[in-house]
């Protein structure tokens, strides 16, 4: 993309600020220039919240029926996945993903509930239970 074809939409995410995005010049150097938004990563950035909100709001329903540990709905909760969450903990994705069995979460020990507490922000009470409503 040339500097002069950077969109300058006024990005309502960026909220007035703006950001560095590298474009190149108009004697072909790749260089830094800003940009106050544009409008195709607004409604791309709205979407993956929408599918966040929609995959938290699943696991907390999920959780109150007993289906999946409150471990899968603070993830979520915390704009994270199944990968990002595996990485964050040092273990491999199945092993997480086995600790969204209600009855192995409630086995798990202290150590690997602060793990997840600690990656996700939260203290260890909080992690073990589930909020009393989510919209």
């Amino acid at each position: 993309m040339k500097i002069k074809d950077i969109p300058q939409d006024r990005s309502g995410s960026l909220g007035g600020e703006t950001k560095v995005i590298y474009a190149e010049s108009d004697s072909g150097r790749i260089e830094s220039s800003e940009t106050n938004g544009w409008e195709v990563e607004e409604i791309v950035l709205g979407q993956a919240l929408d599918e966040i909100k929609r995959l938290t709001l699943d696991a907390y329903q999920r959780a109150r029926q007993g289906k999946t540990s409150a471990l899968e709905f603070h993830m979520y909760h915390q704009r994270m996945d199944l990968p990002m969450l595996a990485q964050a903990v040092g273990r491999f994705q199945w092993m997480v993903k086995r600790d969204f069995s209600p009855q192995r979460f409630a086995r798990l020990s202290a150590e690997k509930l602060d793990g997840y507490a600690d990656v996700l922000g939260i203290d260890r009470d909080t992690l073990k239970q589930l909020p009393e409503t989510y919209e």
